[in-house]
């Protein structure tokens, strides 16, 4: 058995590993259960030999105590503003001045073109590879020292990566809340009866500025790298911004995407064009331009600063604004495809990013109520990296007391059932599996590429389907002639036979695809796969109980609940009743070899294995044609348990399943 230090230092080691898969390169191998397990045997060594405790610890991120005011720190290497170009022109202007002042080797270096985050600049402090100093900005030569609530910051590396980490260097960048968990956390502060924060920004920078570090830790920050400053009297082997970034990421710091090296100034037009046109909107955090570098770190140094304050070689290309203020004429309410009742915002049309808005989501009423968004308010309304632009909040300040209040209907608009909702959730439902407001909602998912994949069935079309009679459900579709559609206005003979082969020929899509199509509440396309796969057929699914359903690898109690109350229901049974008569596939294609040597075999894996991922030895399990659970029972044929096992060991061992390692589990599988 492995020494208490030791322990640690591969307990360590192995979360540190597992952050930066997960934060850095995108690609996790270690679930977050397993994260938790091992976190867990970490902290209970740390509490019982203290002395082991180092400040790289993953558990350091949990916060220290409070303090009751923020040091100051003065930024040895002032932290610059930047100049703004709000043109091709304008950038255009920049290079020929710097032309002017070093001749034509600034056209020679190059280009490096960085997204420009906006979020709350931050300085960080190496030595020998460990954290030991997180700063502000402030007012660019004095800051504050936020040490402990940069440790919170998951993605921060606690500990450089590699060989060639300088023994002291600063690293700076943009402490930022991704758009997905910022909402989710105004989400959690509406259902905890506190205020929600305004935007991104200044939530993360309230949130770094905290007294309480334990505070900090609860929200879900983030982190970008963008640069690296030498310590006074060394000297970095780096010759271009490109490296820099390289570096960075090649010591765990995250570096925000869509960076690129470019050679002329017309290729960073090019470059900027698209970002603020195609990439801004699918970013999950907000950006407000772009930053252009001269690439060259050398020629960086010979241009120098301007005023003390912002650097010759390096400019901002600003974008349209994002955000736009207009009137909320109206809210009204959506039926989705599940039921959800989602309020969305008619606003008077604005331009913003050169798309006119007239509709924005609104997500539910709890948000409504905490925004205090009333109808006829000037709301400001945001559309950066949201497809479905969406009402940041009201503008008090001009509001003129005729301004009404909004609440909920307690119906629901279409159908008029009441409404209901889950303990668990802030939406309300419409329960009525047969409301019409649900109807063409669910017809366009079910006929989505990632369900059925019917191509030529646009809204627009199933809308016309709707209205004329023809179709109400899904298995209305397959029962289509060519005469039907050809009689409706804008469809030729031609564009009518076409649309009926894409139906006909959807039959042939598996029983995932038709799952997901259905458009079971929590049932993603993964689940739908992995209920599929496991089941092999609609029959077997619809027979199987809720623990049975939850017994699946991958799939939940919710998913399992969810599935089984659908199923219950005989308007539910009578659509796929209908499906099948229709000749759709009922049955998934097993990746499991029939024959194979595990044929029969129920499967649970825990821990982390020595060489192999959970996925990638499941997969290797079903091949083998065994079944792989995440639950522990009496039907389980063997536990495939790694280190940091767990409860499940635990269990097996009660039960009196049989465990094995990795190194057995290859053996059984004829590896």
């Amino acid at each position: 058995m492995a020494s208490p230090t030791k322990r640690a230092a591969e307990l360590r080691a192995l979360l540190d590993r597992a952050s930066y898969e997960y934060y850095v390169l995108d690609r996790p191998s270690m679930s977050d259960a397993e994260y938790d397990v091992r976190f867990r045997e970490l902290q209970a060594i740390e509490r019982e030999h203290p002395e082991l405790r180092t400040p790289d610890s993953p558990t350091q991120r949990v916060g220290a105590a409070p303090v009751s005011a923020l040091p100051k720190h003065t930024h040895h290497v002032p932290m610059l503003s930047l100049d703004n170009a709000f043109s091709n022109e304008e950038l255009q202007a920049w290079e020929d001045r710097l032309v002017r002042l070093a001749g034509e080797e600034v056209r020679q270096a190059g280009y490096s073109a960085e997204l420009k985050i906006d979020g709350a600049a931050v300085s960080l402090l190496y030595e020998d590879g460990v954290l030991v100093m997180g700063a502000t900005r402030g007012n660019g030569s004095v800051g504050e020292d936020v040490t402990p609530n940069i440790r919170t910051v998951r993605d921060v590396p606690l500990r450089l990566r590699g060989d060639d980490v300088p023994a002291r260097i600063e690293v700076r960048g943009e402490i930022y809340y991704p758009f997905d968990l910022f909402e989710r956390m105004n989400e959690q502060r509406v259902q905890a009866g506190e205020p929600v924060f305004a935007n991104p920004r200044n939530a993360a920078a309230g949130t770094l500025r905290q007294l309480d570090p334990a505070m900090t830790a609860t929200r879900p920050l983030r982190f970008f790298g963008y640069t690296m400053i030498a310590a006074p009297g060394e000297t970095l082997r780096i010759e271009t911004q490109s490296e820099v970034l390289a570096t960075l990421e090649s010591w765990g710091i995250p570096v925000a995407p869509h960076r690129q090296r470019c050679a002329t100034l017309a290729d960073v037009m090019t470059w900027a064009h698209r970002l603020e046109h195609e990439l801004r909107a699918t970013l999950n955090f907000a950006i407000d331009g772009g930053v252009v570098k001269i690439d060259k770190l050398a020629l960086q140094e010979d241009l120098g600063v301007v005023g003390g304050r912002e650097p010759r070689w390096a400019i901002a290309r600003k974008f349209a604004p994002d955000i736009a203020e207009t009137r909320l004429l109206e809210i009204r309410v959506n039926v989705g495809r599940t039921g959800a009742l989602n309020p969305y915002a008619v606003l008077e049309p604005v331009e913003i990013g050169g798309t006119t808005v007239t509709y924005a989501t609104l997500h539910n009423e709890d948000l409504i109520i905490a925004k205090d968004l009333r109808i006829g308010d000037t709301v400001q309304v945001k559309r950066a990296g949201e497809v479905i632009p969406q009402v940041i909040g009201p503008v008090p300040e001009k509001r003129t007391g005729d301004e009404q209040p909004w609440r909920m209907p307690t119906h629901c608009p279409v159908c008029g059932t009441a409404r209901v909702r889950d303990e668990e959730e802030v939406a309300y439902y419409c329960p009525n599996v047969r409301c019409e407001g649900r109807r063409l909602e669910g017809l366009v998912h079910f006929t989505s590429r990632d369900a059925m994949d019917i191509r030529g069935l646009s809204y627009a079309r199933l809308e016309q389907l709707v209205n004329a009679g023809l179709v109400s459900d899904p298995s209305d579709l397959y029962a289509l002639t060519v005469e039907q559609i050809g009689a409706l206005e804008r469809f030729a003979e031609k564009s009518a036979q076409l649309l009926v082969d894409a139906i006909a020929a959807s039959k042939a899509q598996p029983l995932s695809r038709l799952l997901f199509g259905l458009g079971i509440r929590h049932v993603g396309a993964t689940a739908a796969e992995l209920l599929a796969r496991h089941f092999g057929s609609m029959a077997s699914l619809m027979r199987a109980t809720e623990e049975e359903i939850g017994e699946v690898h991958g799939i939940g109690t919710i998913i399992a609940k969810s599935v089984v109350t659908y199923f219950a229901d005989p308007t539910a049974r009578a659509l796929v009743h209908r499906l099948e008569v229709m000749g759709l596939t009922m049955t998934e294609p097993q990746p499991v070899a029939q024959d194979g040597a595990l044929k029969g075999h129920t499967v649970v894996i825990t821990g982390t294995l020595p060489t192999l991922s959970r996925t990638d030895a499941a997969a290797m399990l079903e091949r083998a044609g065994a079944r792989v659970t995440d639950s522990v029972s009496k039907k389980t044929s063997f536990l495939v348990a790694g280190e940091a096992a767990g409860s499940k060991l635990d269990k097996a061992n009660a039960l009196g399943v049989e465990v094995i390692d990795e190194a057995e589990m290859l053996r059984r599988v004829g590896r």
